[in-house]
């Protein structure tokens, strides 16, 4: 009987007829070493143009004071806060993929695990403009870290916007070295086939990696290391961004259900943002068979899962606003549902609550152009849920002459569209600089869990008809499998 690691009924992580060790390498890095393609250079002049309205409506934001935005004396929060916690969110799901998915030892992250850090480190890095604009002063940043005795300035440690710069800054250091351990193998194979002076620049970057079996055992002891590390920074970081409302004593914010309801919010708009990211990716790099359908379901599944945790939350809200029996809790929250802003709310019930429950249909859940169109619905409403949260808590205070309705300025509008485009703008740098897949983490899979290798035990014919007829059943649903070739088999 022949020897295999993995059952047959298994899906397939790698598909293609052929696939070697060698053509992996090869098509992995074929965006890399070859000129970028015409859909390239288009999304890269759109993202290019909305990173430069980011550079002009933050110039003019500092130039002229934070009264560019739309904030007043009653909604001194809006949009900069909403793009920061909505930011922070999309970030989660790279360290999910790499670091946790890595200890639970679930082999399909590896083909898209390297585009979700990335993804990670620029959303991050999105979230952090957000921090400095909104400083006013931005060039007194530093104040916010712990300065030596001399400077006579004492942060107040018991502010959730003091954790907010310990918790982010923290997480972008183990995502980034998390990421960049990861690349060094694949970083050495370019090094390898490169010439000239990007022979150079990549063997700087590879850091002299060997490939030897020290070299690998010392890469898979740090990878574990770092993900063990990671892994606590999933529901960390956003329960800490939480706190910002959550320590408050502003109705609609004080409540404790904020730190699972924001870890679970922002794995659901992380896993939708790589999904928007990867189905595009994978097609006009032309990686369909290394992701897969089934990587595309698994995702979905999550998203549903975590949609409908997110669902179970804005309920829990309710009960206890009305079980507090506190009349101000009870308003915030009758009044994000029937106030100015009901729009806002029901568009965030319809994206982040009811579309997900469209994955239940596995016709929809299958459908590459209805899941890249449902994971931009969904950070649509994982922008609106920020939204509702921070300016309907806020527009009608206690005093209704207070009561005041929050309109953004253009500055607000381009300062959030211009950091979605400085985000792409990084996104697409990286994949024309650096393998989007991880190389040598796919070409594990090769043996054990290609269609390939699937293939051939079921061709020596020492497997039950039972689970061969399960599995080729399986493979309908992908769009880069022929089916053909089971026929006979």
């Amino acid at each position: 009987m022949a020897s295999h690691n993995e059952s047959i009924i298994r899906e397939p992580l790698i598909t293609g007829k052929g696939i070697t060790y060698a053509q992996i390498t090869n098509d992995v890095l074929n965006p890399v070493e070859n000129k970028p393609n015409k859909a390239w250079w288009i999304g890269f002049t759109v993202a290019s143009l909305g990173s430069l309205l980011w550079v002009v409506s933050i110039s003019y934001t500092f130039w002229f004071g934070l009264g560019a935005w739309g904030l007043n004396k009653t909604v001194g929060w809006a949009w900069d806060i909403t793009g920061f916690v909505w930011w922070v969110g999309i970030g989660h799901a790279g360290t999910l993929i790499s670091a946790v998915l890595l200890i639970f030892r679930q082999n399909w992250r590896n083909s898209i695990n390297r585009s979700a850090e990335a993804m990670t480190i620029f959303a991050v890095i999105c979230a952090a403009t957000y921090i400095v604009a909104h400083m006013g002063r931005p060039w007194l940043a530093y104040f916010t870290l712990p300065l030596p005795n001399q400077y006579v300035l004492w942060v107040n440690w018991n502010s959730a916007l003091m954790m907010d710069v310990f918790a982010i800054s923290t997480y972008f250091s183990v995502s980034l070295l998390f990421w960049y351990t990861g690349l060094l193998p694949d970083i050495a194979s370019i090094r390898d086939r490169a010439t000239g002076l990007r022979r150079r620049i990549y063997s700087i970057l590879s850091f002299g990696w060997t490939g030897s079996v020290k070299t690998w055992q010392r890469f898979e002891t740090v990878s574990l290391i770092l993900a063990g590390i990671s892994t606590p920074l999933v529901l960390s970081v956003h329960t800490i961004v939480s706190f910002d409302f959550a320590t408050s004593l502003e109705p609609g914010w004080h409540t404790t259900i904020f730190p699972p309801y924001f870890v679970a919010g922002a794995i659901f708009s992380g896993f939708a943002m790589v999904q928007t990211l990867l189905l595009v990716t994978r097609k006009v790099l032309g990686l369909e068979n290394y992701i897969t359908m089934f990587h595309i379901e698994s995702m979905n599944k999550i998203i549903m899962l975590t949609g409908s945790i997110v669902g179970v939350a804005y309920i829990t809200e309710f009960f206890i606003a009305w079980y507090s029996g506190v009349e101000y809790e009870q308003y915030a929250f009758i009044n994000r549902a029937t106030g100015p802003y009901w729009w806002a709310y029901w568009s965030m019930m319809s994206c982040n609550v009811i579309s997900p429950q469209l994955f239940w249909s596995s016709k929809l859940r299958r459908s590459i152009k209805f899941s890249w169109f449902l994971s931009i619905i969904v950070n649509i409403g994982m922008w609106f849920e920020r939204f509702v949260i921070i300016v309907t808590s806020l527009h009608r205070d206690y005093i209704p002459s207070s009561w005041v309705m929050f309109y953004p300025t253009w500055v607000d509008v381009s300062v959030f569209i211009g950091s979605i485009g400085i985000f792409f703008t990084m996104f697409l740098l990286f994949i024309r600089v650096l393998p989007s897949v991880a190389i040598a983490e796919v070409k594990l899979l090769l043996k054990t869990s290609s269609e390939q290798s699937k293939k051939k035990e079921i061709e020596e014919g020492h497997l039950d008809p039972v689970e061969v007829q399960y599995y080729k059943e399986s493979l309908v649903k992908y769009d880069s499998v022929d089916m053909s070739d089971y026929e006979k088999i």
